[in-house]
Order: C-alpha cells, then sequence, then structure tokens
C-alpha cells in the first residue's frame, strides 16, 4: 500500500543509536525513512507535521505486554491493546506466549500475527512456548516456532518440572538461534506468597515473597548459560541482589540481559497500603532499597530495557480478598510518562531514557526497530516532555482498568505515533484509523 510522503519539521529529533540530538527535519516516504536533515532532491510532502516544542524518537519497543487474545478477550484483545499501544508511542511490542491456545505451534504464532497486522496500530512480536503447553516438561518444536517468526522462547510465569529441562532448553535455543526468557521466580521459595517478604506484607498478615525466590533462579540460570552459550533474558527484575547478579554476569561476558517494568521503578512494597489489589503484582513491588538499586543499574546500562509487563483485566479480577486477586498491571499507556518521570528526578539524562525504551529492547532480541536511520521502517514517536495530564479514566483506551494511577498526575504526553510510516495516532483524536 502506497503511503504518504511526511516530512516532520521543527522538532527534536533524539535517537540515541546514533547518538542524535537535534533539532531538524525527517523525511518519510513509501513506509521508511528518507532522510535526517536535508530535504532529498525531488522531495515534495504530501503532509507536514509541525513538531515545534516536541521530541521526535523511534517509536517505543516494549518487550513483555499481553494483548490477551487469542482466549481471554473478556480482558482486552489486540486490536483494543495496540490501539493503547499507539496512544502509548509504542510501535514494536513482544506478547509472551500464554494466551489460549497456548503459542507452542506455529499455527498460533501466525494467528497472532494475522491478527495484529489487520488491527494495524503495533508491529506485534511474539514469544514462543519454551515447553508443550508451557507444562514445563516436553520442550517445544522451537525449530518451528522460529521459523514462524518467533526471535525468543520463555516459559513465562509458569514453573519448569526441573533444571534439566532448563538446560536442555537452553541447549536447544542455542541451535536455533533463539532468545531463552526468564521470569525468574522460583516457585518452591515463593510457595503462596503474593506480597514483598517485608515489613508491609508481616503488618498486614499477607503471605511474602523473599528475594531469593528471584535470585536463586537467577543463579540457576547463570549457571546454566556458562554451560550452553545460550543468549538469557531476564524479564522483570525486581531485587537489588538479582540486577548486581546480572551485572557480574554481563562483566564476565556473559550474553545475558535484563529489563524491568516500568511500575517497579516507581512503586515499593508501600504500596500496597490497606490492601489495595492494584498494588498486586508478581514479582511483588519490593523494598525502597531495591528501586533504588533498579534505578542505578539501568542508569548505568546494566539493565537494557524497560518494559510495561502490561498485564490487563477485567474489573472484577482485583475485587476480592488480596491473594485471591489476579496480579497485574495495565501499563501500555503510562511506559513514556513514567520514564520521563526519571528524567525530572535526575535518576536518568532524556537520551538514556529514550535508548531504554527504543534501541536497548529492540538490540536485545535483534529486531530492526528502535532507531531512525535512512531506510530503516519510518516508526516514529513524538511526545511533548511537558504536557502535564492525570490518569483519567474517560482518556483510558487499554480494556484492563487495572492501574495503581488513578488521579495521579503525569507529565509527558505523546502528540503522535506513525507506524510504517502511516500516522495510527495523533493526540487531538483527528486520526487514529489503521495503518
Amino acid at each position: 500500500m502506497s503511503r504518504e510522503r511526511i516530512a516532520i519539521v521543527n522538532g527534536r529529533v533524539i535517537d540515541p543509536a546514533s547518538g542524535t540530538d537535534a533539532v531538524m527535519p525527517v523525511y518519510l516516504a513509501e513506509g521508511s525513512i528518507v532522510a535526517l536533515g536535508a530535504k532529498p532532491d525531488g522531495f515534495t510532502a504530501d503532509r507536514e507535521l509541525d513538531a515545534s516544542g516536541l521530541v521526535v524518537c523511534p517509536g517505543l519497543v516494549d518487550l513483555c505486554a499481553r494483548l490477551r487474545e487469542p482466549g481471554q478477550e473478556y480482558k482486552g484483545t489486540i486490536l483494543s491493546e495496540t490501539r493503547a499501544a499507539a496512544a502509548g508511542g509504542i510501535t514494536t511490542l513482544i506478547c509472551p506466549p500464554d494466551t489460549d491456545p497456548i503459542v507452542d505451534t506455529p499455527a498460533v504464532a501466525r494467528l497472532i500475527r494475522s491478527r495484529s497486522q489487520r488491527a494495524g496500530f503495533a508491529k506485534v512480536e511474539i514469544m514462543g512456548a519454551m515447553t508443550r503447553d508451557l507444562a514445563g516438561k516436553e520442550l517445544s518444536e522451537m525449530y518451528a516456532l522460529r521459523d514462524a517468526g518467533c526471535r525468543s522462547v520463555t516459559n513465562a510465569q509458569f514453573p519448569l518440572a526441573n533444571p534439566l529441562v532448563l538446560r536442555r532448553a537452553m541447549e536447544y535455543a542455542a541451535t536455533c538461534g533463539l532468545v531463552v526468557v526468564i521470569r525468574p521466580d522460583e516457585p518452591s521459595l515463593r510457595g503462596a506468597g503474593c506480597v514483598h517478604e517485608g515489613v508491609v506484607g508481616g503488618r498486614l498478615g499477607l503471605p511474602g515473597i523473599p528475594v531469593t525466590a528471584e535470585t536463586v533462579a537467577v543463579a540457576q540460570a547463570l549457571a546454566l548459560v556458562e554451560e550452553s552459550g545460550v543468549q538469557v533474558h531476564f524479564g522483570q527484575l525486581s531485587s537489588a541482589r538479582a540486577v548486581e547478579m546480572v551485572a557480574q554476569a554481563r562483566a564476565r561476558g556473559n550474553p545475558v540481559s535484563a529489563d524491568v517494568a516500568v511500575h517497579h521503578l516507581h512503586l515499593t512494597e508501600e504500596a500496597v497500603g490497606s490492601f489495595d489489589a492494584h498494588a498486586h503484582v508478581l514479582p511483588p513491588f519490593r523494598s525502597t532499597a531495591d528501586r533504588l538499586a533498579l534505578r542505578r543499574a539501568l542508569a548505568a546500562g546494566a539493565v537494557g530495557a524497560i518494559c510495561s509487563d502490561h498485564q490487563p483485566h477485567e474489573l472484577d479480577a482485583k475485587l476480592d480478598a488480596f491473594p485471591s486477586t489476579e496480579s497485574g498491571v495495565a501499563a501500555l499507556e503510562l511506559l513514556l510518562p513514567l520514564t520521563l518521570q526519571l528524567v525530572d528526578e535526575g535518576e536518568l539524562d532524556l537520551a538514556t531514557a529514550v535508548a531504554r525504551l527504543t534501541c536497548g529492547p529492540a538490540d536485545i532480541f535483534g529486531m530492526p526497530v528502535g532507531r531512525l536511520a535512512k531506510g530503516a521502517s519510518a516508526d516514529l514517536c513524538l511526545f511533548d516532555p511537558r504536557t502535564a495530564w492525570s490518569v483519567e479514566q474517560g482518556q483510558w483506551l487499554s480494556s484492563g482498568r487495572n492501574t495503581p494511577y488513578w488521579g495521579r498526575p503525569m507529565k509527558g504526553r505523546v502528540w503522535a505515533t506513525l507506524v510504517a510510516g502511516e500516522l495510527v495516532y495523533r493526540v487531538d483524536g483527528s486520526v487514529f484509523g489503521t495503518a
């Protein structure tokens, strides 16, 4: 499909991958970036976007976002959640395999890709299941999943039967060139826990999850990485000790990386308050010291990406007694403003913050996105870092209403999002079509 020739002018272009940070025009044609700075010979724009006062950066890349389709459309759909992603400046997202049916066959991967292409609001990558039916016993057909477009495999939040299964999975994935994604959680240590094992959980009488549930799983995986040589990515780390272990492994030259969920960079165990189920997440919000360590690891590069860990739920999922509620936060639309809050607080400079949302996550999975360069796909996010707003249901696009941020003030708002040169979102609502 022929796309408009677009000129984006007067914006502050930030592309961490190339070190670009300057006011310059960007020219788009046929879904690609054709030039930055000087206008190409013979270029005539069909549309000009005035980005005065705005930051123009690569479209955001989210390493973990559940879309709930197929199988749990009462929580969210590919259409509803990719619309929310577009409003959040996210142009590429990766969904875990814990759909229904599970992504353990090429057919399911192709189904999700086909539906996401029809929706058109964001590019959707799919993680394949590490084991059949995510049951933790028999390995999935990883070659077939790779050939269906999966770049990684994971068992999501489901336990493996034993360390031998993980070892065999790593060896198999290494032969396929797949990234192994691990959500570190030792189930025997987690038990029935639902909050951080600390002061708040003790005061409320809620069963706690110790930090060792995460660190023991990280240590086990790191030991196996050294044997297999496979690339391993640790998803949604929550503790100081875990990020320290990953940093040390990286310093030794091991092929490991990590991300952190954006809400773990802000909230602590105190968010549980008086049994607030919106703060029921796995891994749990931990101590203030853990939060500080996550921020420092992010700034230092030991943690290379920030993700939304988006998990939309229906209203009833958060209305039971705290331990019986479903865990997770809907966060696609808050990924950018919560990251920009770290800039306002002096934890990150703006270029580093943008890097952790663009080229950082893209490079971990070897995706050809997250950068502005001639010939690259024209996936862009235009945002105003100064706009103040508050999180209100009337402006919320995700089907998931489960967020601890209702009524909270935010700063920084997406003005427009483009996917492959197609304007798929504009803050004034004048454009919200399909690519």
